[in-house]
């Protein structure tokens, strides 16, 4: 079990975690849940993984700095064994890939949770584990990588929605969240967790794709007339997408939405504006590039989506180019 410097608290009854990834959300979830003495394994590679073996794991948060050492961490899950809940907190265009490698880790019990941004991640998990297996989940934080095994929280109220994919409310869903709620973050069951998935999409597709194209942040986006139309505007797309796929977005969900933005830190940017603006390798795919997939397949107009898709799709061929280029 991961020994924390500055316990939380004492968890009676342990669950025994693996976390998919060690950036920004792994880093900050992952921690906390150790914090709190779970077990928990983190699944990294290269030198984040030399970082988490010979440092430990470093959080500057708004609600508390931690640090955890040692670390439990390894790049090979058929080492770690079966777990009772697997955290995906990569990237969403490592997803696809990763039924496989994450295989090992994952028994009849098991329960995988995707954190991704966008609406895919769970189905692809499932089409390669299993349905029983995955559940589906989000989450609220803005966070980066400081270095490899340093996270900081900078704004927003770290917090969680899982479910199970018939949104039945089961032993191992509801002790997830009361693992995560010990562990000082919010977390809770969704009434309807597809909804909730959708809900978060269409925030983060909409700011991440004008934040990318304008590249400014969030406090410019929503007080400048014409890019707070924007906003709305590829919301109204994503609302229509999302109710022919059978998703009933609420006639208000616009409006909290973008009352949630005007709460929001005002220099704040989304992870995937952050990583075009970077030459990183983004989630544009998932994100804009969803919307203007699923908008095709319903028959459904989604012009702004395709505009920021086609505009910013150089940059990110020109990343993952470099991507594919560099050593493993």
């Amino acid at each position: 079990m991961t020994e924390s410097v500055a316990s939380r608290g004492t968890t009676t009854n342990t669950i025994r975690f693996a976390v998919v990834g060690a950036g920004a959300v792994g880093g900050y979830f992952g921690g906390r849940l150790a914090e709190a003495n779970h077990a928990v394994t983190f699944i990294a590679r290269g030198a984040t993984l030399q970082a988490l073996n010979s440092r430990g794991l470093r959080v500057e948060s708004l609600k508390g700095d931690f640090e955890i050492s040692p670390v439990d961490a390894t790049d090979d899950p058929a080492a770690v064994g079966t777990v009772d809940v697997v955290l995906v907190a990569v990237k969403a265009w490592q997803v696809a890939e990763l039924g496989e490698t994450i295989r090992p880790m994952v028994g009849p019990e098991t329960l995988v949770i995707p954190l991704q941004n966008g609406v895919e991640a769970t189905d692809q998990l499932a089409r390669s584990l299993g349905e029983s297996r995955v559940g589906s989940g989000l989450c609220r934080i803005i966070c980066q990588i400081v270095e490899p095994g340093h996270i900081r929280h900078s704004g927003s109220e770290p917090s969680v929605i899982v479910g199970e994919r018939d949104n039945r409310r089961t032993a191992r869903i509801e002790g997830l969240v009361q693992a995560l709620q010990v562990s000082g973050i919010d977390a809770v069951v969704a009434d309807d967790i597809r909804l909730a998935v959708w809900e978060k999409f269409l925030f983060i597709t909409s700011a991440s794709g004008i934040g990318a194209v304008t590249r400014m942040p969030i406090g410019v986006l929503r007080e400048q007339s014409e890019t707070r139309a924007l906003l709305t505007q590829a919301m109204e797309e994503i609302v229509a997408v999302g109710r022919e796929h059978g998703v009933m977005l609420s006639d208000d969900v616009i409006a909290r939405t973008l009352s949630f933005i005007d709460r929001l830190p005002a220099q704040g940017t989304m992870s995937m504006q952050r990583d075009l603006m970077e030459g990183r390798r983004s989630e544009l795919d998932a994100q804009n590039g969803a919307v203007v997939r699923l908008g095709r397949s319903a028959n459904v107009p989604t012009p702004l989506h395709t505009f920021i898709y086609h505009v910013l799709l150089p940059m990110e061929r020109q990343a993952r180019s470099r991507t594919e280029a560099s050593p493993a």
